[in-house]
């Protein structure tokens, strides 16, 4: 089947990762651009794999360039709304080509290939071939295929700018429909090969972390493969409407998650948040000093008001682990009117960049639009701090009442001197950094600490990044 392929072609290779120094080059990721997109067209060649651009014989080692994957399918039983499905599957069917890593999805994406695969003789040329026969094989309802690798810039530009409106189209469609439309949510399980104990939560109002999968998306995909990695799941008992935790969700997750996650919230990103693979579009983050939630996404290349960037932030809350105070989410989830709804929704945002703030004017209730900093007004927790202060945040005054709900607190410190008044918060030497009614704290060797009705105060709170 792939005898004419230089390289093995096989399942097991997934989860492979090329590190930079097994590198031969880089295709789009987080210094170039990219984009793949699966399409249902009646008039296309079947059999015609292609690549427009430099080839790997003609691309200096360790360069970047940019990189497309261009997929167009038909079948008398292909529908439109199936192009999100199959198109997600880009992401395994390439990981199974050895010496090829593929990581995230739509203009998200990030490839490698190593050296020992261009020594092997493997071109790009290869990698299309390899692809329509995956697909092929994946999905027996795709009669022809054409795969076409763009390499060239201006083309990749191209490519990209028309994937965005195609991606926008199909993310306004699911907007159609809110949780409590339906009896089923979704389960999806494309990510445990590299994150063996996460499962992903699709509902009409959360789509799936990589932004790829929205609830109709993945009602196709159950219909035409009921037996693959996207499945139903029935709500079970609303067991919070608010939070987001539903009874069965609950039982379906401990299942399918090897029993290390028994319970999640689905809209918070504190006690239970919902765990995160890899391919999550950005990452919610508690900012203790703040007592606020900041956002960063995987196009962000600065440091983040922690003083880490997203590829530090990701490393710490990736794999399938449940990190209070931190979750992968989709950009998309950040339109929905559920988004964080337990935590106080986009009252609590304090900080975010500016990209994704601009590409959020509309979803961002009007009278919050101008009080969520951006990295091009404040980078550090005090240049946030005189932002909030200046624009009147709502998270001032939800510091100033934190406190003041617990007279055994206020009378505990009634007569220390050094602790300032309550709404003089954003100055005060102690700040309430965290008050939940159940906080767990995961500990070394399995075990987790539960705090109930916890109510923590610091002078200082310091992050600082490891030096590993």
């Amino acid at each position: 089947m792939f005898s004419d392929i230089p390289v093995d072609v096989s399942p097991m290779h997934e989860g492979e990762r090329i590190r930079a120094a097994n590198m031969f080059v880089e295709l789009a990721g987080p210094k170039s651009i990219g984009a793949e997109l699966v399409q249902v067209d009646d008039s296309i060649t079947d059999g015609k794999f292609e690549v427009i651009g430099p080839e790997l014989s003609e691309m200096t080692k360790g360069e970047v360039y940019p990189f497309g994957i261009k997929i167009d399918i038909k079948g008398e039983k292909l529908e439109k709304e199936l192009e999100g499905v199959i198109e997600r599957r880009t992401h395994d069917l390439c990981n199974y080509v050895q010496g090829f890593m593929h990581l995230n999805q739509r203009d998200q994406i990030w490839c490698r290939v190593s050296t020992e695969a261009l020594d092997s003789g493997f071109k790009l040329l290869d990698l299309a071939k390899a692809l329509g026969i995956l697909f092929k094989e994946e999905f027996p309802i795709i009669e022809e295929i054409s795969v076409t690798i763009l390499t060239n810039e201006e083309d990749v530009k191209e490519f990209v700018a028309g994937a965005h409106d195609i991606y926008a189209a199909r993310d306004e469609r699911a907007r159609e429909l809110s949780d409590e439309d339906v009896d089923v949510f979704y389960g999806c399980l494309m990510c445990q090969s590299f994150a063996p104990t996460h499962m992903c939560v699709v509902t009409p109002d959360r789509t799936a972390l990589c932004g790829a999968i929205n609830w109709f998306d993945c009602r196709a995909s159950a219909k035409m493969d009921p037996d693959g990695s996207i499945f139903e799941i029935e709500k079970g008992e609303v067991l919070d409407d608010v939070k987001g935790e539903y009874s069965n969700v609950n039982e379906v997750i401990a299942q399918k998650t090897q029993g290390e996650t028994d319970k999640v919230y689905l809209h918070s990103v504190f006690e239970y948040p919902h765990t995160s693979c890899g391919c999550f579009e950005a990452v919610a983050f508690y900012i203790p000093e703040l007592d606020g939630i900041g956002i960063v996404d995987r196009d962000f290349s600065g440091e983040t008001p922690l003083g880490i960037p997203f590829s530090s932030m990701a490393g710490q809350c990736s794999g399938g682990k449940q990190v209070e105070g931190f979750t992968g989410l989709s950009l998309e989830y950040m339109r929905s009117p559920k988004f964080l709804q337990a935590d106080g929704a986009y009252e609590r945002i304090v900080w975010m960049p500016n990209s994704i703030k601009s590409s959020l004017e509309g979803f961002i209730p009007d009278d919050m639009f101008d009080k969520i900093a951006t990295d091009e007004d404040a980078t550090s927790v005090n240049d946030i701090k005189e932002f909030l202060k200046d624009k009147d945040h709502p998270i001032l005054e939800r510091i100033a009442n934190l406190g003041t709900d617990d007279d055994d607190v206020d009378d505990e410190y009634s007569e220390d001197e050094d602790l300032v008044s309550q709404d003089e918060t954003m100055g005060q030497e102690f700040v309430p950094v965290a008050t939940a009614p159940e906080m767990a704290m995961p500990m070394s060797g399995g075990v987790k600490v539960i705090f109930k009705n916890a109510k923590i105060y610091a002078e200082k709170v310091i992050i600082k990044k490891s030096k590993k």
